[in-house]
Formats: structure tokens, sequence, C-alpha cells
């Protein structure tokens, strides 16, 4: 089995196979308007079952809900350079699979799915459907591209979407987020959320002495000596950074998870969405 289809298979047996709280999809309650709890009834879908109600009632209620007008959801990835990186797995693999989850989500919620992939400039751009296919063209559009010497460009991503999107939308930005970006403006007329892609190595990196790095960027050759003082003061200036983007995201009302490459999608993405 090819790492597209493991990507693939795995995303969609967690989004509509393995049901938690009997509701597989991340965007949990999502174009619809919850209105009122009965007791159910045959020929109820079992998947609005309240369980909690259920077990301190000991009878079967479900909610019901009025249906809204569907979500536009946009998903753009940015594949830089610094992607192409991963102790356990690489980041770009990461993304494309936080790409599939969210995007199978967003399908089985009947809900309109757009993707961009950018880096430099803008890469790809897959016009918004509601069929599976759109899924698994948008994964193998990031597994195949190459990032490396590629930079981040978060402008252009946020200028580009901005006047590209004229219905208010979901956009969900999936990126390792090395650079602080500027989504004032966007986050203003959409809701935009932000999930971080990141490797515990290239936050807290090991001794290793005098050595030669290649900046994925760039390709510039970094030579030096990676002793125990170069790196912690390498750990406390990635920290730093952190504060200061979740300091940005909080202002701006962006909600963000990170993901690392050796944790699992599912749990990240749903607690993130949880109760949104």
């Amino acid at each position: 089995m090819s790492k597209l289809q493991k990507i693939l298979v795995r995303a969609r047996r967690q989004v509509f196979s393995e049901m938690v709280g009997n509701n597989p999809s991340i965007f949990q309650g999502e174009g619809y308007d919850f209105i009122e709890l009965r007791e159910y009834m045959p020929g109820d879908d079992i998947r609005h079952i309240d369980w909690n109600i259920t077990a301190k009632l000991q009878k079967p209620y479900i909610k019901i809900f009025r249906e809204e007008r569907e979500l536009n959801v946009v998903i753009a990835s940015m594949l830089n350079g610094s992607v192409h990186f991963g102790s356990k797995r690489f980041k770009q693999d990461v993304i494309a699979e936080v790409v599939a989850m969210l995007s199978f989500s967003t399908i089985k919620n009947g809900d309109l799915l757009s993707n961009y992939i950018f880096a430099d400039t803008m890469v790809s751009h897959l016009k918004p459907s509601k069929k599976l296919f759109q899924v698994h063209k948008s994964v193998e559009e990031i597994l195949n591209f190459e990032a490396l010497n590629h930079k981040a460009n978060y402008k252009n991503l946020a200028d580009t979407l901005f006047h590209r999107l004229k219905r208010k939308s979901l956009i969900i930005i999936v990126g390792d987020f090395f650079e602080i970006p500027d989504f004032k403006l966007l986050a203003k007329k959409h809701e935009v959320v932000a999930v971080i892609v990141r490797d515990r190595l290239e936050e807290k990196p090991p001794e290793m002495g005098f050595t030669s790095l290649v900046d994925p960027e760039s390709g510039a050759v970094l030579e030096g000596d990676f002793n125990k003082a170069s790196v912690e003061a390498y750990a406390k200036k990635v920290l730093v950074h952190d504060r200061e983007l979740y300091a940005t995201f909080r202002k701006h009302q962006i909600r963000f998870t990170k993901v690392y490459t050796d944790t699992s999608v599912g749990v990240a993405l749903r607690r993130l969405f949880e109760g949104r």
C-alpha cells in the first residue's frame, strides 16, 4: 500500500468509522443549530442520541437540529522547505494527514470544500466541491510537492485568500509556522483556524557537536558546534517565538493547536473543534 493510500485509509477510518460520542465528524454539529431534546422514536438517526441524558433518564433521547446554510471550508497548506523534516514522520506527511481528516470531515458534513497549497506563491487550488475525489487529489498534491528550497510566504497566502474568498468561510491553515503571520484582516472577514505541525527535535535538538546542516529553504550550508549551550539557546529562541505566535493568534481570535509528528492527528483536531 502506498503512502497516499495509507494516509487516506487511516484518515477516512477515523472520520467515518471510529465514532467518538456517536459523532464521527471533527466538526461536531457544524452546519446545524441545536433546538431541543426529545425521546427517541423508531426510525430516528441513532447518531443523534444524547448518551449523557439517556444514561441519566434511563430512556433514549435524541438531539433535534435545524439545518443551517452549508459551510464553506477552505484548507490551505503551507509547504515551505522546513516541512521536509521529521524524526518519526516527515512534517509534510503529517500535513497531508491533517488535510485528509479535515477534508473527509467537511465532505461528511455536506459542506463545500476548497483546497489550496502555498509556498513562495500559490502552488495549486482545487475549486469548491463535495466529492470525495477532492480529498484524494489534495492529499496527493501535498505528498508530491517538492518543498525543499521553497520559502514560506504567509503574506501572499493571506492576501490571496482575502481577495479570492467573497463568502464568509472557515479557513484552516496548516503549516509549521516558524514565521509570525499577519492574519488580522483575514480573521476579520472569515473564521481562521491554525494547525501548527512540528517535530520535537526541531524545538529541542540534541547535542551534535561540530557538524554541518543544510537550510531546507535556501540550500545554504550552516556549520557550527552544536554543543549544550548552543542547542539550549536555540530551544529558548523557539520558545520565545511560539509565545509570540500564540499571543498573535489570540489577539486576532484565531484558534490553534499543535500537532507533533509522533502524536495522533485525530485527537488534536477533535480537541480543537470540540464545542465550536
